[in-house]
């Protein structure tokens, strides 16, 4: 069976704002397009068999700390991207917790109030 998700979206209401975010806490570089009229911000995958997504900027969705938590990988530098959280305008929420054989997750909240998760596989 293929992965459960395919594509996710975060809201944003500054897609510049929370893409200078999300490539500082991921040290990685999204790649901006338009689609169907909608702006984005698309995250990076090794493999087309890899699950995708993007930072949005719609006028129907809103950023929130409340809705669906996303965890998005982080093996091998969970500990870089929490301490880079809060100098790219997010904050700590959970920092480095073991989860058993899961390995670890973390918490933050981005530049745009979103709480997003961090998981490094063991």
């Amino acid at each position: 069976m293929a992965n459960a998700i395919n594509w996710f979206e975060i809201p944003v209401d500054d897609l510049d704002r929370a893409t200078r975010f999300y490539e500082a806490l991921l040290g990685e570089k999204l790649k901006r397009e338009t689609f169907a009229g909608t702006p984005m911000a698309i995250f990076a995958r090794a493999s087309a068999a890899d699950a995708i997504g993007a930072l949005t900027r719609q006028e129907h969705r809103r950023p929130s700390g409340d809705g669906s938590l996303v965890y998005l990988n982080a093996t091998g530098k969970i500990d870089a991207c929490l301490e880079r959280a809060a100098g790219a305008g997010g904050q700590v929420l959970l920092g480095r917790t073991e989860v058993g054989d899961a390995g670890c997750i973390a918490l933050v909240r981005d530049s745009e109030g979103n709480t997003v998760g961090l998981h490094a596989p063991r």
